[in-house]
């Protein structure tokens, strides 16, 4: 319902303002939107490509699932579909859903055994190491998920970000398991 004043009558005092004439709620209204933008230029973006099978509904499951904090770094917003970071710029902590899903493999693969939900689950990983630090592609689940920690954040144990990750990438069956 609408309700309209003529010009001609008065806005009573306990809700106008006294410079402008305005509605106080009018302008509480301006000072919240004001803040709301204010306050959400001081959370930091990671630009984190999107993969080509970002789409995929499952990887919305990963994502809406993943913890506020890995390896105590705090959840920052990230630019690609279906994609999280956590951090600051140049050493942030990214996780990338629906990328290319492994094909049987004689890289490396690591197996880590984590309690998810009460049930204790494996986790299969390929691993690489450059100088920027380590990736991770869950192996036998489609989607695939990569996870890469940098090595700017000093870890003696990167793998420790795979378990604070376990219930986002549960979200997704295993379909093999490393041999």
């Amino acid at each position: 319902m609408l309700l309209r004043r003529s010009r001609h009558a008065p806005v009573p005092p306990s809700v106008a303002s006294p410079s402008s004439g305005r509605p106080a709620t009018w302008r509480v209204g301006v000072l919240a939107a004001t803040t709301a933008l204010v306050v959400s230029g001081c959370v930091p973006t990671i630009n984190v490509t999107a993969a080509d099978a970002a789409g995929d509904p499952l990887c919305a499951r990963v994502v809406l699932a993943v913890p506020e904090t890995v390896l105590g770094q705090p959840k920052v917003r990230a630019t690609g579909q279906a994609t999280a970071a956590w951090g600051e710029a140049g050493a942030a902590i990214t996780l990338t859903c629906g990328v290319e899903v492994p094909p049987p493999t004689t890289e490396e693969c690591e197996s880590i055994q984590v309690v998810s939900g009460g049930v204790e689950q494996t986790f299969d990983w390929i691993t690489t190491k450059d100088d920027n630090g380590w990736t991770y592609v869950s192996f036998g689940r489609d989607p695939a998920v990569a996870v890469q920690v940098p090595t700017a954040l000093g870890l003696g144990q990167p793998t420790a970000a795979l378990i604070d990750l376990a219930g986002a990438i549960s979200q997704v069956e295993t379909t093999r398991t490393c041999l």
